[in-house]
């Protein structure tokens, strides 16, 4: 699950971490009063979505003034925001974020995460702050340090001298970024955070470390002991049809292609995407109905791809273990007759109970093609939508 900007400096407030002094508003009847608690000699205004590049796109404004704040408020509340993560659709800016604006002298980077690989805490520093990331790993890695810790309760101090070593501090500047450190490793933790990344990091001119930017994603299988997190999650910012397949349990994620996908097991969903792409069209989705699903949780899948306008015809690809074929069919049955159904559909069942499903499918006077292995399914489906 992912947060807003405002909602992570909340966070590390909470935790001690030092961040700049901010409101946020979702209209701008609320300036006015919510801007008296700041110091607007020089502000900055944030759109607040769920996406990074929002200042390459004109969501970053440094505001001199109230009037010029009204005014830069007021185109930015309600547009459509355009980065590289959003995609060419963009995300609708409904809130804003005010800070007090920072005299910078350095920016760095840091972050944390869940490294699954070695069952670690990976903290990653840099001198390149304010910068693409993966950009300065690919061009200059060597500018890139990480510092993989154990699980445990507290942080070493040797640990954290690593991690801070690139950005070669002294004074009270160190003792900030140490303090930092304990408070990231303590929000991970404590939170089920999987990355907290801080980019910038800056160093004022007054000598003092800000977190200026920050972004925090937590894990979705741990978020029921965090019910404080659960409370930040912005419906807005995620797909309509994602946010209704989380009500049914499924496992899915909207994509731009035209072959809806309903499949049992996360790594043969891969397959079928790559194997659709193989035979030339794109996948309209990632859809895992998971090992044990009910004729219910079918067909409300089934519903799912449906309710995509861009979808021309559908390839469910089941391999019966806990899931029986049956089951499966039945529910694609009740759906597609439910919905009346006039796309093609092309259906590849094995394994437990299949031939039971394959009946099923038989007897529904539905104009269901079957397929004998993937790549008769992918090719079947791909043509059928060509016709």
């Amino acid at each position: 699950m992912n947060i807003h900007e405002y909602q992570a400096k909340k966070i590390l407030k909470d935790y001690e971490a030092p961040v700049s002094k901010g409101v946020v508003i979702s209209s701008l009847e609320e300036i006015d009063d919510k801007i008296k608690s700041l110091d607007t000699h020089k502000l900055v205004l944030k759109a607040q979505i769920h996406a990074g590049g929002r200042g390459k796109g004109g969501g970053v404004k440094i505001i001199n003034n109230i009037e010029e704040l009204k005014n830069e408020a007021n185109q930015m509340l309600g547009m459509q925001l355009i980065t590289h993560q959003t995609g060419p659709k963009g995300k609708k800016v409904k809130k804003l974020y005010i800070e007090e604006a920072s005299d910078i002298s350095r920016e760095l980077y840091l972050s944390c995460l869940v490294d699954r690989a070695s069952s670690k805490i990976a903290f990653i520093s840099s001198t390149e702050g304010g910068m693409d990331i993966e950009k300065v790993a690919s061009e200059t890695p060597n500018k890139i340090i990480t510092c993989k810790v154990d699980y445990k309760k507290e942080i070493e101090p040797q640990e954290i001298e690593k991690i801070i070593t690139p950005f070669n501090l002294e004074g009270k500047v160190k003792k900030t970024a140490e303090k930092l450190i304990k408070s990231l490793y303590k929000i991970l933790i404590e939170k089920d955070a999987t990355l907290i990344e801080i980019n910038p990091l800056i160093i004022t001119k007054n000598d003092n470390l800000i977190c200026l930017d920050a972004k925090m994603n937590f894990d979705d299988n741990a978020i029921f002991r965090r019910p404080e997190i659960l409370e930040l999650r912005d419906f807005n910012e995620e797909e309509p049809a994602e946010i209704e397949a989380s009500k049914h349990d499924l496992a899915y994620i909207k994509l731009d292609g035209s072959i809806g996908c309903m499949v049992n097991g996360a790594g043969l969903a891969m397959a079928t995407m790559d194997i659709i792409k193989l035979y030339g069209k794109e996948p309209a989705n990632f859809l895992d109905v998971g090992g044990g699903a009910s004729k219910e949780k079918v067909s409300a899948a089934f519903k799912l791809i449906l309710s995509d306008k861009n979808v021309k015809g559908i390839l469910i690809n089941i391999f019966g273990g806990i899931m029986r074929c049956d089951v499966l069919a039945q529910g694609v049955v009740d759906a597609a007759k439910e919905i009346s159904l006039s796309i093609p559909l092309v259906v590849r069942l094995a394994g437990t109970n299949f031939k039971e499903g394959k009946e099923i499918l038989d007897k529904s006077n539905l104009k269901i093609l079957s397929a004998s292995d993937l790549n008769d399914a992918a090719k079947k489906i791909v043509d059928s939508i060509k016709k």
